[in-house]
């Protein structure tokens, strides 16, 4: 598949470790050139160097993608660098997970802002490059927790919501040659499943071993798997599958 990607630009916010990283890396390893925002500024420097040294071209800046201002900027820059924006991937989350008694506004308005607001600034000013172009993907990385998790109420109407605005931004911009999708992975081996095994108080090999007993496909998912997904919505040969939901899960989901 190396080539596949060639002379496009990704944008993957939330790149820096985990399934941003995993994704960035594919499409790298693809031909795109890859511009990854994240706040985490010491892993975004580990994974430029990283990427670099593999020979991949890469920009990396630290942004909010809560603050317009600053995702606009960072993908203005991505665009003056490698002269085109071809593919975003809302990649960026966090998670607040609480039962909904004790759910506080932090906790909910935290994960609204990253998720929602994030993917919409994203969007909004990829849109202005990629109708301009005639040519886009989009993906948003949503969840299975979409269709409900015990302790996310707030994550799990963030994701929900991501698969909403999936399907309006298939209807509104597929007329400018710009697919939207979405990828909802299950369960993933990252740092953000640790922290859920830290929450909850077991090993995280208790809990890859729980969630693994409900899995039809014996095992745990790793960020390739959602990479691998991500790369079929990019590619240009993809242009007629528009405002999808992709479980990536080991199995079916309702």
């Amino acid at each position: 598949m190396t080539g596949r990607f060639e002379n496009r630009t990704a944008f993957v916010t939330g790149g820096s470790r985990g399934i941003g990283k995993g994704i960035a890396r594919q499409l790298a390893e693809g031909g795109a050139k890859v511009a990854i925002i994240d706040v985490n500024e010491e892993a975004l420097q580990e994974v430029e160097a990283e990427f670099k040294e593999d020979g991949f071209d890469v920009f990396c800046q630290s942004a909010d993608v809560v603050d317009y201002e600053q995702v606009e900027a960072a993908m203005q820059e991505a665009h003056n660098r490698f002269g085109s924006l071809d593919i975003l991937v809302n990649n960026a989350g966090v998670i607040r997970d609480n039962m909904l008694f004790k759910m506080t506004d932090s906790d909910w308005d935290t994960v609204m802002n990253v998720h929602l607001k994030g993917s919409f600034n994203a969007a909004r000013a990829a849109q202005r490059f990629m109708v301009e172009n005639k040519y886009g993907r989009i993906i948003n990385i949503s969840s299975t927790s979409a269709l409900g998790n015990r302790g996310q109420a707030n994550y799990a109407t963030a994701k929900a919501g991501l698969q909403g605005f999936t399907k309006t931004l298939a209807i509104e911009l597929g007329k400018f040659g710009i697919t939207a999708n979405a990828v909802a992975p299950g369960f993933i081996e990252t740092e953000m499943t640790k922290e859920t095994a830290s929450r909850i108080g077991i090993s995280f090999e208790d809990l890859v071993k729980a969630s693994v007993d409900k899995i039809p496909a014996g095992r745990s998912g790793k960020p390739e798997d959602i990479a691998n997904a991500v790369a079929f919505f990019a590619d240009e040969h993809s242009s007629f599958v528009n405002g999808q939901v992709l479980y990536v899960a080991g199995g079916p989901k309702n």
